[in-house]
């Protein structure tokens, strides 16, 4: 089950495409001295200067920058002012975990907030200026989701959160989607009130209450875009046991695309059953709050029977918490970090699994991914597709809300590859990508996961939102 339960988890983006400065290792063998003992490492897109939050002194404030470890916002106060003084740009960093690399920039000035911890649970929590009180956990912006698991566990509560350890859940969202996201919603649907220092150096409370426009901006437009984000509070659930699918076998030339059509053929009654997971052209690993073991087993029996018959293996069992999941199924299967590669994805509505015909579209656009690319398709199956939302609460793009699948491919290089390589890589994945598009032209795709040549990216990641986050941002 390794390669079905994660990605490759970290793009290699701090090398510049435009120049091909890099300074790359080989993913594959990091002893290979022929990466470093035989290249020049260039700086890339990668900031000359990082703070860990941090204290900024301005002696000279073009000149002279003194680095202390400090976790305050006037640490980010202080930044601001020496970014209008210098004309210098800020790039902010939590984790890191952004496939498109914003959280880097080439000559900024890095805030890097990992050592803005602290946890604490609540039974009555209130947005500030509110009066109705939720379960929450208020979390420090670098604090990495295997903490928050951990300390939501002790707790006696469930969060809805990422598929890697080290994510870091307060920067401000693109969307987040979970493999829980089907039943309780996105990321973004989560957020009670988040604490952040704007560009003007104000230190503010943004909830539904103080700064309105700011908190829906902040659930949808991007980390870092508003501001450096210090604390988030989240609604949680109880602790929950979970009904886990776990289906593997090991791919020919021949069995992949009769398993992708199985997948296409169940995917919409398995979404009006709470389903969340990952799946690909060789299995799926998947998650059900809602059935009892029993009614999933019955649930997800046809590719079961399928898996068998390729000599795979099936485990439909039942499991006491999310954290206890992700233990056993998140953590025990590692991915690369640092990998060459390039991604595209697209939001699959869930009326395109209900007719024959476009059943048969989507499949052969996957059945081409497959025979004529190499491409296994990475589908997430996280859109918040049973939560009752409240229209317009959030920035995201509406599309979410419609669709069933958040269906992402990827194209790989070496490190060592030429410009015009990387160049040929992109544009297939782009070409891949754009036979999604054309086949669900009213839909959109997940800002953090986008291909990089998204033509109408203002509509594609954000829809009819985007020209109020231009309004919020220019404030």
């Amino acid at each position: 089950m390794r390669a079905l339960s994660t990605r490759n988890d970290q793009p290699q983006w701090e090398m510049c495409q435009k120049t091909s400065e890099r300074c790359l290792l080989d993913p594959s063998n990091t002893s290979n001295p022929a990466a470093f003992e035989e290249s020049d490492c260039l700086q890339g897109s990668a900031p000359s200067h990082y703070v860990r939050l941090f204290l900024l002194i301005a002696r000279s404030l073009i000149h002279c920058l003194e680095q202390v470890d400090v976790q305050s916002a006037e640490d980010v106060q202080k930044a601001f002012e020496v970014s209008k003084a210098t004309g210098v740009h800020l790039s902010i960093k939590a984790s890191g975990h952004d496939y498109k690399g914003r959280s880097s920039l080439r000559g900024s000035l890095s805030l890097w907030t990992q050592n803005l911890g602290g946890l604490k649970y609540s039974t009555y929590f209130v947005p500030e200026g509110g009066n109705k009180s939720y379960r929450a956990i208020t979390m420090g912006a670098g604090v990495p989701f295997k903490d928050v698991y951990e300390f939501a566990d002790a707790n006696n509560v469930t969060i809805i959160g990422a598929y890697h350890q080290t994510v870091a859940p307060s920067g401000g969202w693109g969307g987040g989607h979970s493999v829980l996201s089907p039943v309780y919603g996105l990321g973004v649907d989560r957020v009670l009130q988040f604490k952040i220092v704007t560009p003007d150096g104000e230190l503010r409370v943004a909830n539904e209450f103080q700064h309105p426009d700011l908190f829906w901006a902040l659930r949808g437009g991007g980390g870092s875009t508003f501001g450096v984000v210090l604390e988030s509070s989240m609604r949680v659930e109880p602790r929950m046991s979970l009904v886990v699918a776990a289906i593997s076998f090991l791919q020919t030339a021949e069995n992949g695309v009769p398993f992708l059509k199985l997948l296409v053929d169940n995917t919409y009654k398995w979404g009006t059953e709470g389903w969340g997971g990952h799946m690909r052209s060789n299995g799926i690993i998947n998650i059900n709050p809602l059935l009892t073991l029993e009614e999933a087993r019955v649930s997800v029996q046809p590719i079961v029977d399928y898996a068998l018959s390729q000599n795979g293996t099936a485990t439909i069992e039942e499991i006491p918490s999310w954290l206890a999941f992700f233990t056993k199924y998140v953590l025990a299967a590692e991915a690369g970090v640092g990998v060459e590669t390039t991604l595209g994805s697209r939001l699959i509505p869930a009326e395109k699994f209900t007719t024959d015909s476009s059943k048969a579209g989507l499949l052969d656009i996957l059945t081409r991914m497959v025979e004529q690319f190499s491409i296994n398709p990475y589908i997430v199956v996280g859109t918040p597709f049973l939560y009752n939302h409240t229209e317009g609460s959030t920035s995201v793009t509406p599309a979410w809300r419609k669709a069933l699948w958040h269906m992402s491919s990827s194209r790989t290089f070496t490190w060592n590859s030429t410009a015009e390589d990387m160049r040929t890589q992109y544009d297939l994945l782009s070409t891949v990508t754009q036979w999604l598009r054309d086949f669900s032209p009213d839909s959109g795709a997940y800002l953090n996961e986008g291909d990089v040549y998204e033509p109408n990216h203002e509509e594609t990641f954000w829809g009819a939102n985007y020209a109020r986050l231009v309004q919020i941002k220019k404030k």
